[in-house]
This record gives structure tokens, sequence and C-alpha cells, in this order.
């Protein structure tokens, strides 16, 4: 009997137990296995899926837009001024067979702006985008290469003028007095330049003006070559020595002082209007 009761017993707790929910702990332990099965399975995946496309995988071939269609493209684009439609009237205006030059544009937001424009007789007026350019021709539009007008009720198109060539570098190096000093310079690096020979080649003399010394005259002595050689030009006018102004007669005693050999001496002068720098390198 006492072995029966005890069997008994076993199978009741056997069935409670069944009944009983799982402990949270057990939840926890089956939700992290679960977790490392799932992230075992993408870390296997990862390492067996080929890097290149999967198949015989070609990109698609890049469309270029015919020249038609790239004229038109870019007849709409301002690449100076996004704000402003460039191409503004211009599909339904003419070239204009008017006698006007068209020398700058001015586009502003919204569609305002103004335009630098000259007649026949080749006078340059600046005019606003609504007003009369000529009797009866008005500027309508402006965009950054061209400008639209109205004569006689039809628009018409005013480009720039590009007739004429762009100068050359040699023109520009001609017409800049700096530069051109600089390439002097460079010509005569050959022929060095001494303490005795600025003394003996370069005179410096107080210049006045409303009662004040204004700087030092600059005059040649001898040959010129020194005078030449050096940067200077007939005219020029030392303002300042090594940065300190030229305020009075016994300055000159400053730039004596800065002729040194070896050194370099940094003279301003007025030239023509203009403050230029000068940097004189004296020999040993």
């Amino acid at each position: 009997m006492a072995q029966a009761a005890s069997i008994v017993r076993v199978v009741r707790t056997i069935k409670v137990a069944r009944l009983r929910p799982p402990a949270l702990r057990d939840l926890l332990w089956w939700l992290l296995v679960s977790l490392n099965a799932l992230f075992g399975a993408i870390l296997f995946w990862t390492l067996i899926t080929p890097l290149s496309p999967v198949g015989q995988w070609r990109p698609s071939a890049v469309r270029m837009p015919s020249l038609a269609e790239r004229a038109a493209l870019f007849a709409t684009v301002d690449p100076f001024n996004r704000t402003t439609n460039a191409a503004v009237g211009s599909d339904t205006a003419a070239v204009t067979s008017l006698a006007l030059t068209l020398y700058a544009t001015r586009a502003m937001p919204g569609g305002g702006g103004s335009a630098i424009l000259a007649g026949s007789d080749g006078v340059q007026t600046v005019v606003q985008v609504g007003t009369e350019v000529q009797p009866g021709i008005k500027l309508v539009a402006v965009a950054f290469d061209h400008v639209i007008l109205t004569h006689n009720g039809a628009r018409e198109m005013l480009y720039l003028d590009q007739s004429g060539s762009a100068p050359t570098a040699t023109a520009v190096v001609a017409a800049n007095p700096v530069k051109a000093t600089g390439m002097q310079q460079a010509d005569t690096a050959g022929a060095p330049i001494t303490v005795q020979s600025v003394r003996s080649g370069i005179g410096f003399g107080p210049r006045a003006a409303g009662g004040r010394v204004v700087g030092l005259e600059v005059m040649p002595q001898g040959d010129g070559n020194v005078f030449r050689n050096a940067g200077f030009q007939p005219g020029d006018l030392v303002t300042a020595v090594n940065g300190q102004p030229v305020r009075g007669a016994g300055d000159t005693a400053l730039l004596v002082g800065a002729l040194q050999p070896g050194s370099t001496v940094a003279i301003t002068v007025q030239r023509g209007g203009r403050q230029l720098p000068i940097a004189i390198k004296l020999g040993q």
C-alpha cells in the first residue's frame, strides 16, 4: 500500500509541474539561445555570400542626349545667376537688326536688371528694364549674355558684342607699370648695384608742396644706368623708406643710412599719382 501511495504522489507532482507556467529565467535563456542562433545564421550567410553580383549582371548604359537636346538644355540655364531665367522670351524673339551695341548686362532676381547699350553714335548709356533705349524701343528683359527688346510690338534679342579680340598677355604687362618695372629689374639682374654706385649714380633731393616736404625727388646722375637698373623713372618721388614715411628734408639721411652692403632697401615711390613699391638689392 505504501508503494502504491508513493507512485500516486509522484504522478500528481508531474501533473502539477506540467500545469505550472515556465519561470522568467527559463524564458530569458530560450530568448538568448534564439538570438545567438539568428546571429550565427546571419554571420554564416555573410561569409558564404559572394562579393560580386550574382548572375550575368551588367550596368545600365549611359544615355547621352543628342546635340539638339543638349543645346536646348544649356539655353535654359544661366551658370552665372541661377535665380534668373536666362532664356526668358528668347524662344519667341529674333536677333535684332537695330544699330545698337550691348556692352554689359546685370540680371537681378525677379526679372529686373540693367544693361549698358550704345547707339550708332557710340555713346554708352545705362538702361534699366522697362525703360526706353530709343523712341519706340524698350528694354524688357536682361540675361547673362543678351537682352530682350521690344520694337514696334515685336520682341528682339541683342547679344553682347564679341567682335573684338581679347587683349594679349604682352599688352597687359606692358600697360602695367608695376609689372613693367619688375621685368626691367629681371632683365638687368646681371648688373649688380652697390652702395657706391647708388651714391654716385642716383641723386636725392627734398620736394616741398604747400609749405612742407612731401618726399625725396629722384634724379639720375652720370649715364643713368644705375638709376634705371634700380627701377626708377624720371619724375619718381620717394615717399617712404623701409616702411618709414618721408616727412622732412632730414629724411635724406634715413635713405642714406639704409644703404648697406648686402641689404635690400624697400622704397615706395609716387609715380603718376600711384604709390609703387621698389626693392633695391645691394651687392657686397
